[in-house]
């Protein structure tokens, strides 16, 4: 049975990830879109051959799950929403801006019963993705690190340069929780946190972790160009380990997350990339920018 699914968000991440997933899945019908920008749904359904909707609830009642592609302040209300009509959720990272709300969607989705998968890229990214999943079984990890080093604010023409919300919240809640995708399986709940700011909006976060270990991270979307990257390396009992380079693009991987949706839907069993563990990495964040506040 074709899986009916409603995308609300017209910015760039859904132009450049979500409208193409889900239009090219074969289990995917792209029941249509809405957005804050009714001329930006207009023009991004006629592209990918579905309905743009003027009105958020009717989409959410045509469809049997929706795919959130906007800022986390708007994304946790109406994922809330969704659930609370029975609908599966496909959602972005970080859940929400704040604990709270992270909460309220995740007590929506479990009062409905609905599946929930949040879009955590590395995670769903097959080379990637296997690693964390490896490194978690094997264990012994003591100490690790993740540097999340990207150059938006530092000139250039990222397409999301111009994000309100990343302005406000920075890189701890725009990169960090790709950090704690990979940390937080690895090395268990974060327990303690430490924090120190950097250079522009760079964070540097240390985490005591329920197991014993200790990990660092430092994030920053105003990295020099020739600075930026990603890298991630855990040590323990058998010796070092670094995280690969993403295997495929945004899109297969979102096509993945899709497929995990699907079938949290039909089993009824949780994915590990659910919403109560992007709360846990909402928390966390939270912990870390209380942190910064008392320095």
């Amino acid at each position: 049975m074709t899986f009916r699914v409603g995308l609300l968000g017209t910015g760039p991440w859904a132009e450049i990830a979500h409208a193409p997933a889900l239009s090219a899945h074969p289990g995917v019908e792209f029941t249509g879109v809405w957005g804050r920008r009714p001329a930006a749904a207009a023009d991004l359904a006629a592209r990918f051959d579905t309905r743009a909707y003027d009105d958020v609830d009717a989409l959410i009642a045509d469809v049997d799950a929706v795919a959130i592609a906007l800022p986390p302040d708007v994304q946790a209300p109406l994922a809330a929403r969704a659930a609370a009509a029975g609908r599966h959720l496909l959602l972005d990272k970080p859940l929400a801006a704040t604990v709270g709300e992270a909460r309220a969607v995740v007590e929506a989705a479990e009062a409905s019963g609905v599946a929930s998968v949040v879009f955590f890229t590395v995670r769903f990214d097959r080379t990637t993705g296997e690693w964390v999943d490896e490194q978690a079984a094997a264990g012994g990890w003591f100490t690790g690190r993740a540097d999340w080093l990207g150059s938006v604010f530092a000139g250039g023409d990222s397409p999301f340069a111009a994000s309100p919300w990343r302005r406000e919240k920075g890189a701890l809640w725009d990169v960090g929780p790709h950090a704690l995708s990979v940390l937080l399986p690895v090395f268990g709940d974060v327990t303690d946190v430490a924090a120190v700011s950097g250079s522009g909006d760079t964070v540097h976060v240390a985490l005591r972790h329920a197991s014993g270990a200790a990990s660092t991270a430092t994030l920053s979307l105003t990295a020099p160009e020739p600075a930026a990257g990603v890298s991630v390396e855990l040590r323990g009992e058998r010796g070092v380990r670094t995280l690969p380079e993403l295997g495929e693009g945004p899109v297969e991987a979102l096509r993945n997350a899709i497929d995990a949706l699907i079938t949290a839907a039909r089993t009824g069993q949780p994915h590990p990339c659910d919403a109560r563990f992007a709360l846990r990495v909402t928390e966390t964040l939270a912990s870390v920018e209380e942190a910064l506040d008392k320095r």
